[in-house]
């Protein structure tokens, strides 16, 4: 494996957990939602809210699996 898939691997995974643990919190959703982009922004990586919904929905699909 290349160098940069592992680094590109270990930030997903990063971000993936972080994702889970603020899905996890007992929040309402949309200030969970805020603070995934919040947490996503402060590391560089912006995404519309169309595409935060949607990395959302599909982290709530795994979880309930």
């Amino acid at each position: 494996m290349k160098p940069l898939h592992i680094i590109l691997s270990v930030i997903g995974g990063a971000i993936a957990g972080a994702a889970v643990g603020l899905l996890l919190a007992p929040e309402k959703g949309e200030d969970t939602r805020n603070q995934i982009m919040e947490f996503l922004k402060e590391k560089g990586i912006r995404l519309k809210k169309s595409q935060m919904e949607e990395l959302v929905d599909e982290i709530a699909d795994e979880l309930k699996k």
